[in-house]
């Protein structure tokens, strides 16, 4: 199944949602998860900066998504610090401490017998070859399947870099996907990476890809799609008109080290932020957008008060949006939605 293509991801995510539960090849019971399944699911996004679909019935944990992407960045593999943001990810470790196949950045950004890691060598290769085809990311590792009751087995195989045109495309490959769960959160972070390494090479961010073997979502999520569609398909509907942040155009790599120091005093509430505390960092005004993301989750795990005005007020305005559909009980009063 091919869906059309789409600007954005906010386009794409109700269709692959309405072709799976509506039009389904098979109904799969696997781990005892039953599941509506399609078969080699395939579509294209033109803008992957535009990553985040703004629904009503489907608000996304935007403190979670860029908590992962840190997480993949600094070749991480602990509980300590995802399964802060996603407790859930705790059962699917195999010794209560540590992830596994889910750990994307270990394969990427840890450094190999040649000094460098592997996001590293396919840079190199794309800087000294631009029309190259090797520059291939390799997630999946065979020794995964050792273990026939392995909790965590990677749902990427491969990401792949194309650069054409002065712009660098993006290929994900994925042996399987929740429609439902998982696609927008890896939507998210693909992209992210995308863009980062665009920059890192000095060129345009080009059209994001994703391939899937087993698209699927679980039965008991079917009704919550079904909500999504009637959302989606009500008269008159109009998705908001925000538009997702462009990463800067610097060394991103100091401030994501710096970020990286920042979430963790915010995780372990050791200390916390203001506005005007965040902009004192030094940090890219994007990155701050992205701290005070972690201070609104801080202020919703550690306190027991509405998120405070003075942060709310500091973020992007679709940033905003975002927090206030996840969790409208903590907004202050008179926030509006």
């Amino acid at each position: 199944m091919t869906p059309e293509n789409a600007l954005t991801f906010h386009e794409m995510y109700p269709r692959v949602l309405r072709d799976v539960t509506t039009i389904p090849e098979h109904e799969i019971c696997t781990r005892g998860n039953t599941s509506l399944e399609v078969l080699d699911v395939s579509f294209r996004i033109a803008d992957p900066v535009q990553r985040v679909p703004y629904l009503n019935s489907r608000p996304i944990n935007l403190a979670y998504n860029w908590a992962e992407v840190l997480w993949y960045l600094f070749g991480r593999d602990d509980l300590d610090m995802i399964g802060y943001y996603a407790p859930q990810m705790r059962q699917n470790s195999g010794d209560g401490r540590t992830l596994t196949g889910t750990a994307y950045g270990q394969p990427l950004f840890i450094t190999g017998p040649d000094g460098r890691t592997q996001w590293q060598r396919v840079l190199d290769l794309l800087g000294k070859d631009p029309d190259s085809k090797r520059a291939v990311l390799s997630i999946f590792r065979p020794e995964e399947l050792i273990r026939d009751n392995n909790p965590d087995v990677s749902c990427t195989i491969a990401a792949q870099f194309l650069l054409r045109g002065g712009a660098l495309h993006m290929t994900a490959y994925m042996r399987g996907n929740d429609a439902f769960m998982g696609m927008p959160s890896d939507v998210f972070s693909f992209t992210v990476l995308q863009e980062l390494a665009a920059h890192q090479l000095g060129v345009r961010v080009g059209h994001y890809s994703h391939h899937v073997g087993s698209m699927h979502v679980n039965l008991p999520n079917r009704a919550k799609v079904r909500k999504i569609l009637a959302e989606v398909d009500a008269a008159g509907y109009r998705p908001p008109a925000f538009r997702f942040p462009a990463m800067p155009v610097d060394d991103c790599w100091t401030s994501l080290r710096l970020l990286m120091q920042e979430e963790a005093g915010l995780r372990a509430n050791l200390h916390q932020h203001t506005g005007a505390s965040v902009r004192e960092t030094g940090l890219d005004p994007y990155w701050q957008q992205v701290l005070l993301v972690f201070e609104v989750y801080r202020q919703i795990t550690h306190t027991d008060q509405p998120v405070t005005r003075d942060v709310l007020g500091a973020l992007d305005p679709g940033y905003q949006w975002l927090i206030r559909h996840r969790w409208p009980k903590r907004m202050p009063e008179g926030a509006g939605a």
